[in-house]
This record gives C-alpha cells, structure tokens and sequence, in this order.
C-alpha cells in the first residue's frame, strides 16, 4: 500500500545546511549541554529519527558545527611577516571562537575525538612555516598555540557565561577592580601568543648556534 501524501509531507525536508544553522541557533540561545537531538528535531519539526539521514550522530552534527564556526576566521594573506601572520590567525581564530557560545568547547571536542576542525591547526602551521620552520616544528608548534587559543577562548566564554548569571567568586567580588575587562583579555591573549612565537624563534636559534 502506497503512504498518502499527507503522510509523506507531514514533515518538512530539511538540507544537511539546515540542521547545522538549526543547531547553531540553539547553540547560542541554550548552550551546548542544551543541544540536544531531540531539542534540534522539535526545532526542524520533524522527528528525531530524520535528523540521521543528514548526521550519523551527534557527534558529526558538532563536528559540522566546528567546521562552521572556524569557517569564519579569515586566512592570513601571503606575504606578511611569519609572526604577524600566526598572530593574525591566531586573533581570528578566537574571535571565530568567540562568536558563538561555548564555541571553543565544541571545537576543543571535535578535535579531540579526531572528528574536524583540523583546519585551525593548519592554517597556524601554515602561518609559522613562514619563519622557515621545518614541517614538523611547524606542525608541533600549531598544535601549542592552538591549545592555548582554546583554552584561553573556552575560559573567557566559562567567565562570560558565569557573569551573565550573577555567579562572582568572592575573591573577585571583594573589588570591582579585580574583574578583567575585554580589554585585559586581549592583552592576555596577546602576550600568551607573543610569548609562545618567541620561545619558538629563540629554541630554534639555539639549535641553529648548536650545529
């Protein structure tokens, strides 16, 4: 027996591009512990089941959503300084990052399950490879600094979310001027990187002086 089209229609069809935005959207209103199948199904109206003729599982819709997120980092242009190209993408990747809530944990995630967004490791070892590095120092160092472009994101976003809801430990809530501004978070972001470019640049000094 053949389905009725009402049967047929009652769901909308939805594009691989329409889950991931779907997703994005309750990314940013709920927060990632809020992404959930079935929350996104309700969403898309249609039923979970659905949704898995687009993503195999949750974990490819995050990586989906980690591709997507760092999609909006621009890539250094050619030509520029190594230093101020990795700095360059290393300032665009967190505020890729940055753009959307809990950004940096669901990049953080893919990556460590090996599932995407190996593209933001590569556009730094990229950047570095500049300075005339072999691949595998520049490879090795990407990695670093992308470690510490996470983390430092994820504790921003940690800080951002904990203020939006009135939670202060009593160690920052003695002074008013013991709260960071954004101002002070570049400032950290940007001694962090300068700091890691150097200690490259000097160790790879030391072993061009030692041979």
């Amino acid at each position: 027996m053949m389905k009725s089209l009402d049967s047929v229609t009652k769901y909308p069809r939805h594009s691989r591009d329409d889950v991931v935005v779907a997703a994005i959207g309750i990314l940013d209103e709920y927060g990632l512990p809020d992404l959930t199948m079935r929350r996104l199904a309700a969403t898309l109206d249609v039923q979970p089941s659905a949704l898995y003729w687009h993503v195999t599982n949750k974990q490819t819709l995050l990586a989906l959503i980690a591709d997507r997120i760092l999609a909006g980092a621009p890539r250094t242009e050619h030509g520029t300084d190594w230093k101020m190209a990795t700095r360059q993408q290393a300032g665009a990747l967190r505020d890729a990052l940055l753009a959307y809530r809990d950004g940096a944990e669901v990049v953080s995630s893919t990556l460590a399950l090996g599932l995407g967004a190996e593209d933001a490791a590569g556009r730094l070892a990229e950047a570095i490879a500049g300075g005339g590095f072999e691949a595998r120092t520049s490879e090795l160092a990407a990695d670093t600094l992308l470690h510490f472009i996470l983390g430092h994101a994820s504790h921003e976003q940690q800080r951002i979310q904990a203020d939006s809801l009135g939670v202060v430990t009593p160690e920052r809530s003695s002074s008013p001027d013991d709260v960071s501004t954004p101002t002070e978070d570049v400032d950290s972001f940007d001694f962090g990187v300068t700091l890691l470019l150097s200690g490259l640049d000097a160790q790879t000094r030391v072993r061009s002086d030692a041979h």
